[in-house]
């Protein structure tokens, strides 16, 4: 059986709501309701005493955003769970040449196209989340200004953005997570793209041998405490860049001034519904 922690929520909430508990083990579903403005929310867990946890601390952040929140926790068949993802995920475009394909669903690559296969799971990064979206759009411009350089991301979740590099054109493409999960998934994910990836199980604050191009695609608080462990990362020298996002558009500002503190300048950046994600070099 598979446990569903659902709830109704008014749609200009659910980003607030999900940035402040540790989505990384979880990819929340929604339903968006045009006439009530509201969004069904579907999590889905096979283990129990996760799926109370993720409740136990969705119902705190709640709390700290003054809502009162409706948590409904069921079970329902592994078959028709697995059924019930299709309806969520289709052949997206996410950027000119990115595009994802869910794996049940046929697409033929246009000319110069990078094609992502993905079999979307419990605890699985679609690249539906805006954040996601900012880092693939952020990451083909790059490709297209200089893809012969490494390629480090740092929170690999799924994969994503390291099978993304990687069919961009990236060299030396690799990943770390602190959850072995992530980086059981993320190996799993480049392998049905038939890519050989390196994943490995580290956390921020470990040193790790620095790269030319470094993703940090987690949360907003996370990134400014471990700013200096995250710059170490980022190889020296004008053709450098490191790749923030998972920020909140209110929240960017504050980002920015950290890393600008530690000797970086921003470039660029990008919103993507209530997400800020920014593209910087070293100064």
């Amino acid at each position: 059986m598979i446990n569903v922690l659902s709830c109704q929520l008014d749609s200009a909430l659910v980003d607030h709501l999900f940035e402040l508990v540790d989505a990384s083990l979880f990819t929340p579903t929604s339903r968006y309701d045009v006439e009530s403005d509201s969004c069904a929310i579907e999590v889905f867990f096979e283990d129990l005493s996760q799926a109370e946890q993720i409740k136990a601390e969705l119902i705190k952040a709640a709390a700290l955003m003054d809502l009162a929140l409706e948590l409904t926790l069921s079970t329902i068949a592994k078959s028709d769970w697995a059924e019930s993802w299709k309806r969520f995920f289709h052949v997206e475009h996410i950027s000119e040449r990115i595009v994802i394909r869910p794996s049940w669903e046929q697409y033929i690559a246009g000319p110069g196209e990078c094609v992502i296969t993905l079999d979307p799971g419990m605890s699985f990064g679609t690249g539906k989340h805006a954040t996601t979206k900012g880092c693939l759009i952020l990451l083909d411009q790059l490709a297209a200004e200089n893809a012969e350089r490494d390629f480090l991301d740092m929170g690999c979740g799924s994969g994503i953005l390291s099978i993304g590099a990687h069919l961009l054109g990236f060299q030396s493409v690799r990943g770390f997570d602190n959850d072995p999960d992530c980086v059981r998934i993320a190996s799993e994910n480049a392998h049905l793209n038939g890519l050989k990836i390196p994943f490995y199980l580290s956390d921020l604050e470990q040193p790790h041998p620095a790269a030319a191009v470094v993703t940090a695609n987690i949360l907003a608080s996370v990134l400014i405490q471990f700013a200096p462990a995250i710059a170490a990362s980022v190889a020296l020298g004008n053709n450098s860049r490191l790749v923030l996002s998972g920020i909140l558009d209110t929240q960017y500002i504050g980002v920015k001034e950290r890393f600008e503190a530690l000797g970086f300048i921003e470039l660029h950046n990008i919103l993507v519904e209530e997400w800020r994600s920014g593209v910087f070099g070293r100064a």
